[in-house]
């Protein structure tokens, strides 16, 4: 049996989706450039609105013919009244120089393309093919997720859910219940039938009451339905919880006196799009932001993003808060635990050692993932002892972040969907 599945979803002032969509995956390399370079140049309040794309009128273009500027051949036009044999016929003209790169004082030229993207659409291409790495699920929530799974059958259900064979199979049942005392009643009589008629004497009689007897009871045989409601069995399914994968993110800020505005504007930016990665892709997760200079402390999205606060610089303070929150709050056998921290790395000399004792024995062994981000080009203290860290933690990121440029690659680097090996 042939299926037709009609869409009936509205389409909106959009009347041609479809096309739309693979136009995007046509111009997807364009798009990227364009994302990239709303990173670099919008404002931060700014960075989820809608964008223009342009598309050079040449990567657009569909396959033409046209007369080219030169060669020669001959050729037999059958039937034409205006020339013969040795006739020299005019050159076509070639196209106009408009729209290009060469010039001309006719025809008509084509600007490059120029589109829009939604925010939802830009946002799309924001985060493609991105992902939290080694995420797991971990245990059932307070409030579960759901899966529908087989349970067996049931006597009531919906039409899609029906189970034919073992309709089938309990009509068949009930018609040999029903229908076997009937039978072997039916058998009984045809065989008196059949002694009666061979018996030479005359009993019309007789044979008239077993023919009307053996009519009536083939009636009640037919009339047992084939099929009956009481027959058919549905797939029954039942919901079952769900092992569901919760995430915490930790966002580390460096606002101390040596962030001037520039490097605090890229750490900005970063956890902008760090901030609304997790926000569109994941539908579990906090967000855990930390602000520190000398000390730190846990603000709300507006503060951490907002505060003009500064002072020294003691990084250790971050890590330590971090490490309370997590023994406090977020159990790693209950919790896939993440942290982002971004920093020009410039720390007092005798605390980066202890940050990286705090991150190698209280975070990185309960973390799934945790990356550093340096806002400056010089490898600071604070960068070397995580470097050596690095080494043996593969499960630590660290990359270098000097311009606004640079955001977008390192960001899709540092989260970039794993291929998973067969």
């Amino acid at each position: 049996m042939l299926h037709q599945i009609i869409d009936r979803r509205l389409a909106g002032k959009n009347k041609s989706i479809a096309n739309r969509e693979r136009f995007l995956r046509r111009v997807k390399n364009y798009i990227r450039r364009a994302v990239s370079d709303a990173v670099r140049d919008r404002s931060i309040k700014d960075i989820q609105s809608t964008q223009s794309i342009t598309i050079p009128r040449k990567d657009i273009a569909e396959p033409t013919f046209r007369h080219g500027p030169g060669g020669r051949r001959e050729y037999v036009h059958p039937g034409n009244e205006d020339y013969v044999r040795g006739d020299k016929i005019p050159r076509p003209q070639g196209g106009a120089g408009g729209g290009g790169s060469q010039a001309s004082n006719e025809g008509e030229g084509q600007d490059d393309f120029v589109f829009e993207l939604s925010r939802d659409e830009f946002m799309q291409y924001f985060f493609d093919d991105l992902e939290l790495p080694r995420l797991v699920k971990t245990h059932l929530l307070t409030v579960p997720s759901w899966k529908n799974v087989r349970a067996g059958w049931s006597a009531e259900g919906t039409p899609n859910n029906i189970d034919v064979v073992r309709s089938l199979r309990s009509a068949l049942g009930r018609r040999i219940a029903l229908g076997s005392p009937l039978v072997n009643e039916l058998r009984e009589l045809e065989a008196q039938l059949e002694a009666l008629k061979s018996d030479p004497e005359d009993r019309r009689a007789e044979i008239a009451t077993l023919e009307a007897e053996i009519h009536h009871l083939k009636g009640r045989i037919w009339r047992i339905p084939f099929i009956d409601p009481f027959d058919l069995r549905y797939i029954n399914r039942v919901k079952q919880p769900q092992p569901s994968s919760q995430a915490v993110m930790f966002c580390l800020m460096d606002v101390s006196g040596s962030m001037d505005e520039q490097r605090k504007d890229l750490a900005k930016r970063f956890f902008i799009l760090l901030y609304l990665f997790l926000k569109r892709n994941y539908e579990r997760i906090e967000v855990v932001f930390i602000r520190h200079h000398t000390r730190a402390e846990e603000v709300d999205e507006d503060t951490f993003f907002h505060s003009t606060e500064s002072g020294g610089t003691v990084v250790s303070s971050a890590l330590e808060l971090m490490r309370k929150v997590m023994n406090e709050r977020y159990s790693p056998t209950e919790w896939n635990i993440y942290g982002a921290q971004a920093s020009d790395g410039d720390n007092w000399t005798d605390d980066s050692p202890k940050c990286r004792k705090i991150l190698e024995e209280d975070i990185l062994t309960k973390t799934r993932y945790f990356a550093y981000i340096q806002v400056a080009p010089e490898e600071q203290n604070l960068w070397l002892e995580y470097a050596q860290l690095a080494l043996s933690q593969p499960h630590l990121a660290m990359k270098k972040v000097e311009s606004a440029a640079d955001i977008y690659p390192v960001f899709r680097e540092l989260f970039e969907k794993q291929v998973e090996m067969s």
